[in-house]
């Protein structure tokens, strides 16, 4: 493998557009709410691939290709429920989160159930995020040292200060342009990597689907009704529908670029974006992986997510080697920025601002936030280097991580939206016991990962809601804050439930997200002709 010069100039021109363009919104930066949001001017579509990009990680680039790689395009249906997810979230939780008009999205906890319950929030978002982000750097830094021969460790600390420069500089309006950037480098680059590998079959492409449709590979549902299998058409619509839904509904990085929307019915669609875009992008990741299977007759890798690198030094096309590394360090970039600037809004916002210093200057939480941002950005750097001892697909090793967390998330916006009577007190029960569930389930039995967060929200939401009434009995209204409270004070205040075609009031579903379920239903039918057309 050579990494020649057109390689390193497509490499090079992809970090210093980033800077460049980091630098030029930066300097436009001048409060603590533009460092955290934006400016409020940022178009929806610039924040929807903003969304996309972030989620859609280096975990993605080189995770899911060597999950499909091991188990066939049955690692799809992890993702086929994002139409439902973004259907649920854009009319329960943004409407809540975009008229608060605060910046961290945890503020809402407090003003449903209290101050404790926000900071037990905010803190498992911290944790999660971190551990997150730490996989990605790590997943980034393989690129690095596969192509380059740099260890591990220093291509994490290498990669940490790109993305670290232009977050610091421009918050989140550098955060969602660059994005977009980014955006484009990625998919670009996905694309050429699945051409490159079809055309570099050594036999005719139809023939290498067929032979992967004998093998089982194309099978994108697997029907069993065995939660033992982490990769079933039940586990994808079910349990993962609700680990997504606390993703994106329920998680200070991915909401918090929305809140900085002109309008909610702009928000909304920066959201519609990904739940239309989520399918196309992860079955074209998916497929790579099949494709590799069928170039490399199913050979073992002694790390799987190499697979994608390998292929690209074996095939010899000039300049895939740049295309694939900016493509990678794109895909992490994006997903690390928003990280940084998430988690140091939600430490600043939510801890710091709230406990330590309550009333200070804009200038001084602005100075605060980008403090925030340097020191999360080098306790990160940790848990990366530890991510080095998997093998696995990084992206599944991760997903199991956050399985463990998301339950929690679940059962309190649960209680919050439609419980009249959970208090703070027995919501941390809630809490405590839907933790313990779930290390019991994770270590004590065969349950498949995707299951975790439907049996930690269920089991959050129940003890949840029985410790309220026994510790502090029945509640005489409604909170605000829910629901049924939020429809009441609507009507109570006359204010308008919609905003042109969108609802404002939380609870109503848009007439232009029901076109999301006619669109999974499009996506099964296209899987299931898919393999029956091969």
């Amino acid at each position: 493998m050579k990494f020649d010069v057109l390689d390193w100039s497509i490499l090079i021109a992809f970090l210093l557009g980033n800077l460049v363009l980091g630098y030029l919104v930066g300097g436009k930066v001048t409060t603590a709410r533009e460092f955290n949001i934006g400016n409020g001017r940022t178009p929806w579509w610039a924040i929807g691939l903003s969304v996309i990009a972030t989620y859609i990680s280096a975990l993605s680039f080189l995770g899911a290709p060597a999950w499909a790689y091991k188990d066939g395009l049955a690692a799809l249906a992890i993702h086929l429920n994002y139409p439902i997810v973004i259907l649920l979230v854009t009319s329960f939780f943004l409407p809540f989160f975009y008229a608060s008009g605060v910046a961290s999205i945890y503020d809402y906890q407090e003003r449903r159930f209290g101050p404790t319950s926000r900071a037990v929030m905010s803190t498992i978002f911290l944790v999660t995020q971190g551990l997150s982000t730490g996989a990605i750097l790590y997943a980034t830094a393989l690129v690095l040292q596969f192509i380059t021969g740099i260890s591990v460790p220093a291509g994490i600390v290498l990669i940490t200060v790109m993305a670290l420069i232009y977050t610091t500089m421009g918050g989140m309006l550098a955060v969602i342009w660059t994005d977009v950037f980014q955006a484009v480098v990625l998919f670009g680059g996905a694309i050429v990597i699945m051409v490159a590998l079809i055309v570099a079959m050594p036999v005719p492409i139809l023939e290498v689907l067929a032979n992967l449709k004998s093998l089982g590979r194309l099978n994108a549902m697997n029907p069993a009704p065995d939660i033992t299998i982490s990769t079933t058409i039940w586990s994808g619509l079910i349990g993962m529908t609700l680990f997504h839904i606390t993703v994106y509904g329920a998680n200070q990085m991915m909401v918090q670029r929305t809140l900085g929307a002109a309008t909610i019915g702009e928000a909304k669609k920066a959201y519609l974006l990904m739940g239309y875009a989520a399918f196309p992008i992860y079955f074209l990741f998916f497929f790579i992986g099949v494709l590799a299977y069928g170039y490399y007759g199913g050979k073992p890798f002694a790390n799987n997510n190499e697979i994608i690198l390998q292929f690209a030094a074996d095939s010899g096309v000039p300049g895939l080697l740049g295309i694939l590394a900016a493509a990678v360090l794109a895909a992490s970039m994006s997903t690390l920025s928003s990280a940084f600037n998430s988690m140091a809004t939600a430490s600043v916002v939510d801890f710091y601002q709230r406990y330590f210093k309550r009333d200070e200057s804009d200038a001084h939480y602005l100075l605060a936030t980008r403090w925030a941002t340097v020191f999360w950005a080098v306790l990160i750097i940790f848990p990366a280097i530890l991510y080095t001892r998997s093998d696995g697909s990084i992206l599944e090793v991760i997903s199991k991580i956050g399985s463990y967390f998301v339950g929690a998330k679940l059962g309190m916006y649960a209680l919050g939206f439609f419980s009249k009577h959970t208090t703070e007190r027995g919501l941390m029960v809630g809490v405590v016991a839907g933790f313990a569930i779930i290390w019991y389930v994770a270590t004590q039995t065969r349950i498949a990962w995707p299951w975790f967060c439907l049996i930690g929200g269920a089991i959050t939401t129940i003890v949840g809601w029985s410790m309220s009434r026994m510790l502090d009995g029945k509640q005489a209204e409604w909170s605000a804050y829910s629901i049924p409270g939020q429809r009441a004070r609507f009507a109570n205040e006359g204010r308008a439930t919609t905003q042109g075609k969108w609802n404002t009031v939380p609870g109503e579903i848009d007439k232009q997200a029901w076109w999301l379920v006619v669109y999974l239903v499009g996506t099964l039918l296209l899987l299931v002709l898919l393999e029956a057309l091969v």
